[in-house]
């Protein structure tokens, strides 16, 4: 796994290296593996995905949820599709992928 003691950018690192670390802090739990398939191509609710993973037999809180989804978010794989009025409360997100796939180029191209 990747974590800040194990993962530190090396000095000078290129943006593409910072933002693959990204990518693996944020992929390396299998809770937001199943956000992302459940996601797929529409949109869900924080609510919806809440439910879900439940079903799905994962042990989680709400504010476990929001930590996962903020995980997601940071690393600019899904994204605030929209907010639903619920009356009285905040207002609930609605979420959505921003990327749908990842490509890595291991060797650096002239001018990049």
């Amino acid at each position: 796994m990747c974590d800040d003691t194990r993962c530190k950018p090396p000095e000078n690192a290129p943006p593409k290296w910072l933002k693959l670390r990204n990518f693996v802090k944020a992929l390396r739990f299998s809770t937001r593996w199943e956000i992302i398939k459940y996601i797929g191509e529409g949109g869900k609710s924080t609510k919806e995905i809440y439910d879900y993973l439940l079903k799905k037999g994962e042990n989680l809180t709400k504010s476990g949820l929001y930590y996962h989804l903020s995980e997601l978010k940071n690393a600019g794989i899904i994204e605030v599709a929209k907010y639903i009025e619920n009356g009285g409360g905040a207002p609930e997100k609605v979420w959505k992928l921003r990327i749908k796939r990842i490509v890595i180029n291991l060797i650096e191209e002239e001018g990049n």
